[in-house]
């Protein structure tokens, strides 16, 4: 079994439960909070620019050319999404550069944010990767389970598209293979630490959305 299929299937629960959270159920039916919505965009704008950070960190520690090329492309392509939302659904919703930027990470954001860096900069190129890859699969798989139930029209139909299409699905099928080709020759402490690492950052998406949904800042 690679260990991509191995992951997926040691944490399917967690898919389900991401799955069937509120904001997802939400979002797919048209009924969000529009705020709840405002509060995901601001978050996840703040969380592209460390995701592309942790890549480049990534893509430095790539033990083969292409690697580095896969994984700084990701890099620019997390900064260019970054910029996209300001473009397109901040101005669409309302979110100025100034509200934007007066708006801090929330607990749950930091949390990830620090995770996928310091797990970027400290751990062996594997287990870095296996942090990375579930922000790619499970918005992958979460963005066609809305896209093929949501309802029409949705004021939030960009953004269901947008992770339900083509180009998105192929980026995140090279990502599993990369991941599968460093755990190929990985020990088997390192196949653990990989494990690990896949399970916090799927259990980071599902606290990044419930926090979305609370609108949760800091509590003090």
């Amino acid at each position: 079994m690679s260990f991509s299929s191995d992951a997926w299937a040691r944490n399917a629960a967690l898919y389900e439960k991401t799955r069937d959270m509120p904001f997802n159920q939400e979002l797919a039916s048209g009924q969000l909070d529009e705020n709840a919505f405002k509060h995901y965009m601001i978050q996840d704008a703040h969380y592209l620019v460390a995701f592309g950070r942790a890549l480049a960190i990534a893509a430095a520690k790539a033990d083969d050319a292409d690697g580095v090329v896969q994984f700084a492309e990701a890099a620019k392509g997390a900064v260019v999404a970054e910029r996209s939302l300001h473009a397109g659904f901040m101005q669409q919703f309302g979110i100025d550069a100034a509200a934007f930027e007066a708006t801090p990470l929330t607990p749950a954001s930091h949390h990830y944010t620090s995770f996928l860096i310091a797990t970027a900069w400290s751990a062996p190129y594997p287990v870095a990767l296996a942090a990375l890859l579930p922000c790619f699969w499970i918005y992958a798989e979460i963005g066609r389970d809305i896209h093929a139930r949501a309802t029409r029209p949705n004021p939030y139909a960009a953004w269901i598209d947008t992770y339900a299409g083509d180009a998105f699905h192929a980026l995140v099928r090279a990502v599993i293979a990369s991941v599968d080709r460093a755990a190929e020759t990985a020990s088997a402490q390192t196949l653990h630490a990989m494990h690990q690492a896949y399970t916090h950052a799927a259990q980071l998406e599902w606290m990044f959305w419930d926090s979305a949904h609370r609108q949760a800042g800091w509590p003090v």
